[in-house]
């Protein structure tokens, strides 16, 4: 019964949510506790109880497309189930993703597309990297390759042929395509040597593309304050999970001011003093809190430079911000200066505020994230264990405002996306849970890295954000699956559409179609 004034959350560090710390889990029970205790309370879940919290939806799909002879996609049937676990969580929400993420990145004149959350007797699933995609994109990509097969057609041409252009609609009431799929395509043949590596004999490379509607929220709002010591505290409510948030706001704001980093404080989210935040989530963060940091900045600036404008006797125009300075000719203003000149002593402070809305594209989604990947495996035909050679991930970033953060962003979606298709599942027993630690449940280790592993990263500086910027850290995760299973199926010739890809599962295949023969 507390009125949200009376409720305040400082969020320091926090460690990797991927969408499993959205929503509302056991947050309510630590609440509880705290006020019949009367002190702070903690409560630390162990692996058991994490997994059965929370999790990815398991999903079945049936997919049916018509093709033309040329390769011209024009009609697409999708029905798909996901297993939503005993309560909604926000299973609802992905089913409505998936039903969009299905139909892939390619202009389809007429579809139909019905996805359904289903409840039952297990543990909740709900939002995780790249909602409703891995799952249908794996569908939808496998298909591709089989329509490609049968009408003897390269994968890679059939997918040129039908990727939307810029401004054309994948479905009515979403926003046009803003990305230019080609581009990345040709990027990522060149990059994996497509034309040359795929036409040997017997090899097993495949290839994925995907493009998601990010669920984005555009309402983020931020201030900056500029210390009489000429530091300047950030105020934002982006949570740091590892993502490297603080730093590229950081890096956008040093980019308007002229101020070196060391200058720059970037603190944790408060919402006693830290303005509104939508969320942090669906890759969001550059995109959304950069502009909006971007434009706090600026107003700072301008505000610097009435300033400036007064003491050099010259126009704002004619003064440049270097080093935590305006310089106007030979003469130099420090910022710390600046703030005694307009305060009359070492006091006072100035406050930028920026503010980001639905205006900053006018329709959802605000952009789309688009991922594509290629990759090269090795198969022991005896045991069905499968070994990923070589794997190259394509991210169409608009601009790497920090480049490095990028390729870990976009390799640690890969390495997500190779543990789902090769090993993570889930597995029950009369309503229960089997393997719910660390030894039974099997996640990818450094020794499952793939021998080569590439990131191209695409600058086309067309997103929305700042500098052209785009959201990315989810596309990396979607083409996994289905460029693994298309390697599959052109080098051995073995079709499977069920993950994960153990060396069993594998050997039945290759045993099947032994006896196919």
């Amino acid at each position: 019964g507390l009125h949200p004034t009376k409720v305040r959350m400082v969020i320091p560090f926090l460690g990797g949510g991927f969408g499993s710390k959205s929503y509302t889990k056991f947050e309510p029970l630590v609440v509880a506790l705290a006020r019949k205790a009367e002190r702070p309370v903690k409560i630390c879940n162990t692996v058991a109880e994490s997994m059965l919290t929370v999790r990815r939806h398991a999903v079945k799909v049936r997919l049916k497309t018509g093709v033309k002879r040329d390769g011209t996609l024009v009609a697409r049937e999708a029905e798909i189930y996901l297993d939503t676990g005993g309560y909604p969580d926000n299973g609802p929400a992905v089913a409505i993703r998936a039903a969009t993420r299905v139909l892939g990145p390619y202009r389809i004149p007429h579809i139909r597309s019905d996805a359904y959350a289903v409840y039952t007797n297990s543990g909740s699933a709900g939002s995780f990297r790249a909602i409703g995609a891995p799952q249908t994109i794996f569908a939808s990509e496998s298909q591709m390759d089989i329509i490609a097969g049968k009408l003897g057609i390269d994968p890679v041409e059939l997918r040129l042929k039908n990727f939307l252009k810029k401004g054309e609609e994948l479905r009515p009431k979403l926003r046009g395509m803003d990305a230019n799929l080609a581009s990345s395509l040709k990027k990522l043949v060149s990059a994996s040597q497509w034309k040359r590596r795929s036409k040997k004999k017997g090899a097993a490379m495949g290839l994925a593309c995907g493009a998601t509607n990010a669920g984005a929220t555009p309402i983020s709002v931020a201030m900056v304050r500029l210390q009489p010591d000429g530091s300047l505290a950030v105020f934002a409510g982006s949570t740091e999970m590892g993502q490297g948030v603080r730093t590229v706001l950081s890096q956008i704001i040093a980019d308007e001011l002229g101020l070196p980093l060391e200058a720059i404080h970037v603190g944790g989210a408060d919402t006693k003093v830290t303005p509104y935040d939508a969320s942090t989530g669906s890759s969001r963060s550059t995109t959304l809190m950069g502009t909006a940091v971007q434009r706090a900045a600026r107003d700072l600036k301008n505000q610097l430079l009435k300033i400036g404008a007064e003491v050099f006797r010259a126009k704002p125009n004619q003064i440049r911000l270097a080093d935590g300075a305006m310089i106007c000719g030979e003469a130099r203003l420090t910022f710390r200066e600046a703030l005694a000149r307009r305060f009359g002593g070492p006091g006072g402070e100035l406050i930028g505020h920026g503010d980001v809305g639905p205006e900053i594209t006018g329709a959802l989604p605000v952009f789309w994230e688009i991922g594509m990947g290629s990759a090269e495996l090795d198969v022991d035909k005896e045991t069905g264990e499968v070994t990923i050679q070589r794997y190259v991930s394509v991210a169409d970033v608009g601009k790497a405002i920090h480049p490095e953060q990028c390729v870990g962003q976009e390799e640690g979606a890969a390495m997500m996306g190779i543990g789902h298709t090769m090993f993570e599942q889930m597995i029950y027993e009369g309503g229960q849970l089997v393997n719910s630690n660390l030894v039974d449940y099997r996640v990818p280790t450094f020794a499952d890295v793939p021998k080569e592993f590439h990131t191209v990263l695409v600058e086309n500086e067309d997103g929305p954000g700042p500098h052209g910027a785009r959201g990315m850290g989810e596309g990396g995760l979607v083409s996994v699956a289905p460029a693994i299973t298309n390697a599959l199926a052109r080098g051995l010739g073995i079709r499977i559409k069920d993950l994960p890809l153990t060396p069993e599962r594998v050997w039945h295949a290759l045993k099947e179609r032994e006896k196919g023969k």
